[in-house]
């Protein structure tokens, strides 16, 4: 038997199991462990040993000053970095050393006679760490030394692709700026520079993420902003430990008040001009880079049934619209609730002769009145849903028609009302009519429980539902700022701004309830008066 099997070779067997062993794991780069040398071959094999495997690090050694120079080194990031600026006012300038500064050019005063009188770029810094030349590399900066020194020029040659400027797609206006945010930070801070052209508009910058280093800018007016919420601000920030931030959502979640609420505790808007007024208001803005979405705090619950558009407005067309949108509030909230509880439970409620054509119209239904609003509420949403996540081009029209066709089929096939219909295609137009889509979800999402509450309990268990959510909002802050004020704690003279929109020469004093440094927003007597020229003439022809 033994001469049928075939003896493996030692060197074979020690191969397989080669094979079969894991593969080690790789390790990430300890930077603690590299440092800037004098030597400028260290230096670039520390690099190459930092950025291993990265293919977009450009390593760029050359000799600086002509043939007899001394040897150098640029690193960057291939798709950061503008290379015009590069080969420009960069490389040309120090390759060549055109004019008197090549025969000044020595080893020992080479960083500073680079930095002081060739290198043709706006913004140097120097970096003395090899952890902040890598951070400068990673965002989009050029790191150059020079053989024999210790030290670093990080240059702004920034230049990648971005999103030019358009016409925000949330916050559409009739009349008002046209310009919305971008995802590109300086972008969004210059546009905010525009509005605000005063020295007290503070930016401040803070890098959140192990991994993504993402730029996080707080954005407020000394003298105007409290400074308490400035400081809360940047405490909650300071809290922050993660591995990335990747958009202005992972701040928010991170710093509100009351994680668990379903109400959103901060306003986000994509619009510079929102943002502007807010600060006047004496918020604080909080910009993060890679998104164009910027948060407000604090925010109170009026804000979010206000759009730009009522201060572009004259006031009279404004407060009719934010009137519309309070009663839609209620609508998107309460409607199917109120139609469910008054015709399982509350029939006298309903005029005679609308209660028999409802009556009629649910003759052929089998469900009850809150299965047949569950089932739409949820048909509606999915369809909703599927809108969105459609591309643009059939998004819309799969929505409409679905919506058609569904609820044609629904009625003709006995599953539903034609009155339930009714509901839930107006519920769904007040919930599209808030300017802010982050409280209508919320309601969308109440809208549920209140459903089931109004199907078990009927009016009774609105009112529960009602007080409860009223409960909830009362003790709901949103740094430090009572989220109903100025309903809650009341203050009749901040009513101007909530249910209606007053006339500016109205508004002399800013939010209370925002406890700004400096109240006084514009003089008193502002209130435009007919011209005294005419009458002043007539005297004069009399």
């Amino acid at each position: 038997m033994r001469r049928f099997i075939r003896p493996m070779d030692m060197n074979q067997w020690k191969e397989k199991r080669q094979e079969k062993a894991v593969k080690p794991v790789e390790i990430a780069v300890d930077l603690g462990q590299f440092f800037l040398e004098q030597d400028i071959k260290k230096n670039q094999q520390n690099f190459e040993t930092i950025f291993r495997k990265c293919s977009d690090i450009v390593n760029r050694p050359f000799t600086v000053g002509g043939k007899d120079g001394l040897d150098a080194m640029l690193v960057y990031t291939d798709g950061l970095i503008d290379k015009d600026t590069i080969n420009n006012f960069l490389m040309r300038s120090v390759m060549l050393m055109m004019g008197d500064k090549a025969d000044e050019l020595t080893k020992k005063n080479a960083f500073q006679l680079l930095k002081d009188s060739v290198i043709s770029i706006g913004e140097v810094s120097v970096v003395k760490t090899i952890e902040e030349a890598v951070d400068k590399v990673l965002v989009g900066e050029c790191i150059f030394m020079v053989d024999g020194h210790t030290e670093g020029l990080s240059l702004s040659v920034r230049g990648w692709q971005s999103r030019g400027i358009t016409e925000p797609t949330t916050e559409t206006v009739v009349r008002g700026p046209r310009e919305g945010l971008t995802e590109t930070l300086r972008f969004n801070t210059a546009m905010l520079r525009r509005k605000i052209k005063s020295p007290d508009l503070k930016i401040e910058v803070k890098v959140k993420g192990k991994f993504t280093k993402t730029d996080v800018a707080v954005c407020y007016i000394s003298g105007l902003a409290n400074q308490g919420v400035i400081h809360e601000v940047f405490q909650r920030l300071e809290r922050i430990d993660i591995d990335g931030i990747l958009e202005s959502s992972y701040i928010e979640e991170l710093i509100e008040d009351e994680p668990w609420s379903p109400f959103p505790q901060m306003e986000y808007t994509e619009r510079p001009d929102v943002v502007a007024a807010n600060l006047l208001e004496g918020r604080v803005a909080i910009m993060v880079d890679g998104t164009p979405f910027v948060l407000m705090v604090p925010t109170v619950f009026s804000q979010f049934i206000q759009s730009p558009e009522d201060y572009y407005q004259r006031f009279f067309l404004s407060s009719f619209f934010r009137i519309g949108r309070f009663l839609a509030l209620n609508i998107a909230l309460l409607l199917p609730s109120v139609y469910v509880a008054s015709t399982t439970f509350h029939q006298e409620m309903i005029p005679t002769p609308l209660l028999i054509s409802i009556a009629s119209q649910r003759e052929g239904v089998p469900f009850p009145a809150l299965v047949e609003a569950l089932i739409m509420e949820l048909t509606f949403e999915l369809l909703r849903e599927a809108g969105v996540r459609l591309p643009r081009a059939v998004g819309q029209a799969v929505s409409i028609v679905g919506a058609l066709v569904i609820g044609d089929a629904a009625v003709t096939a006995g599953i539903v009302s034609p009155a339930m219909v009714i509901v839930v295609a107006v519920t769904a137009l007040a919930s599209f009519s808030l300017p802010a889509f982050n409280m209508a979800i919320t309601l969308r999402m109440l809208r549920f429980p209140i459903i089931i509450l109004a199907g078990t309990l009927g009016f009774y268990g609105i009112m529960v539902a009602l007080l409860a959510i009223l409960i909830h909002l009362t003790g709901l802050r949103s740094f430090g700022v009572p989220y109903l004020a100025p309903v809650a704690p009341f203050r009749f003279s901040e009513w101007r701004d909530v249910l209606v929109r007053a006339p500016w020469w109205a508004m002399d004093y800013r939010p209370r309830s925002i406890e700004a440094r400096d109240l006084k927003r514009q003089a008193e007597g502002l209130m435009p008066e007919p011209s005294q020229n005419k009458d002043e003439e007539e005297q004069a022809d009399d």
